[in-house]
């Protein structure tokens, strides 16, 4: 029997889903078939996403957050090959038409993407755009629609919203193109919005007004949010609970707080490690992780961070370490040795040190970068407030 069509206004398939949970990602995969081989993009996530509810997701470039993200909304190629369950309110969208998905994208589901620029069209105004956002999944009369295209405006902080409706993107600077952008999310009300690299491309300055833009979205339209950065400190000011990807995989999931103050995985150390902190002293050092991470395509036996972790050990190169409950329920991560890291007293990064002393080969290539510090993440430090940098 086909799937049945998804219908925004059909309440029962609300009424069967659970109601703390938006949006279910079980074990999805995607693939990307290449005249190289395969490209095993994303590798098995899972995650729930409950109302009001900040994930953040993090990893280096090409770690999988964004197709993941992208899978969700049926935004790949067609090439792409996807496995696992996405469920948004108990709905399966894998495997759905575009015109069974339009009903779900931007009304129920929004995305912000990196680049403002390739969102909005060069050609119509901001207003108009929006408009036309409001008018394709709901029966309201243009002038009602423009007259909440001005209220949105308004709301992200555009000056003169009537006036600046009129304009062109490129009347815009990059900041105010990514608070339309904001907008156009918000316009629907949606329960959850993607928020893919919102503030990569902008100075400080004005990532934080995006931010503030964005939490004030979600506090309009009580969605949940999944952001996907590389800042570890956006996560601390925004996120409730945080995922760590690695070639393509999960490798730590859990509260903000019990990741930050407890990595229970040697990639997330060395994330946590390698960023400038406020309060570190003009002789402490940043903690570079050695290496890259590894091709895709031919991925290593094993844990694929093994050949840059210095707590490797055998068993490292021969399995790969599954997810596993560590500190309770609520915290998970993917490393042999989360266990001890879990029991010890000592601080993550002595033990981190410590193990890795009589593994010659990683602690060379460290050394070669800096010296035998830059292999002992501070995770000493207690986590920083709101909205600043681990």
């Amino acid at each position: 029997m086909p799937p049945r069509p998804i219908d925004a206004t059909d309440t029962s398939v609300v009424e069967s889903a659970s109601a703390d949970i938006l949006l279910d990602v079980q074990d999805l995969t995607v693939d990307f078939p290449t005249d190289d081989g395969v490209v095993h993009a994303v590798r098995g996530v899972s995650y729930r996403l409950e109302p009001g509810q900040v994930l953040g997701i993090v990893g280096e470039s090409g770690s999988g957050k964004s197709v993941t993200s992208l899978a969700i909304l049926g935004l790949l190629p067609r090439t792409a090959r996807l496995g696992g369950s996405v469920r948004f309110r108990g709905t399966e969208l894998l495997g759905r038409s575009d015109h069974e998905l339009m009903k779900v994208r931007g009304d129920k589901i929004a995305m912000i993407f990196q680049d403002p620029m390739t969102s909005l069209n060069p050609v119509y105004s901001i207003g108009w755009q929006i408009v036309e956002a409001l008018r394709a999944h709901h029966e309201v009369s243009r002038h009602d629609a423009a007259e909440r295209t001005v209220e949105l405006l308004d709301l992200v902080g555009i000056p003169r919203p009537r006036e600046r409706a009129a304009n062109y993107p490129h009347e815009f600077s990059g900041g105010m193109r990514q608070r339309v952008v904001i907008a156009l999310a918000m316009a629907n009300n949606p329960d959850v919005i993607i928020a893919d690299e919102p503030t990569t491309a902008l100075d400080v300055t004005v990532q934080a007004q995006i931010l503030e833009t964005l939490k004030k979205a979600q506090q309009e339209t009580h969605a949940a949010i999944v952001l996907i950065t590389h800042d570890l400190g956006v996560v601390a000011g925004m996120a409730d609970r945080v995922l760590v990807m690695y070639a393509g995989k999960p490798v730590e999931i859990g509260n903000v707080d019990d990741v930050y103050y407890r990595p229970r995985m040697p990639y997330t150390i060395g994330l946590l490690g390698s960023l400038p902190r406020l309060d570190a002293t003009d002789q402490e050092r940043l903690t570079p992780i050695a290496g890259s991470p590894p091709s895709l395509i031919n991925l290593p036996a094993g844990c694929p961070f093994s050949p840059r972790c210095p707590m490797r050990e055998q068993v490292c190169e021969r399995e790969e370490p599954a997810l596993r409950h560590t500190d309770g329920i609520e915290h998970q991560a993917a490393c042999h040795f989360s266990g001890s890291l879990a029991a010890e007293d000592a601080v993550p990064g002595d033990l981190f040190a410590a193990t890795s002393a009589d593994v010659a080969e990683p602690m060379a290539v460290v050394e070669a970068g800096g010296g035998p510090s830059a292999v002992q993440p501070s995770v000493r430090r207690s986590r920083p407030g709101k909205g600043t940098t681990p």
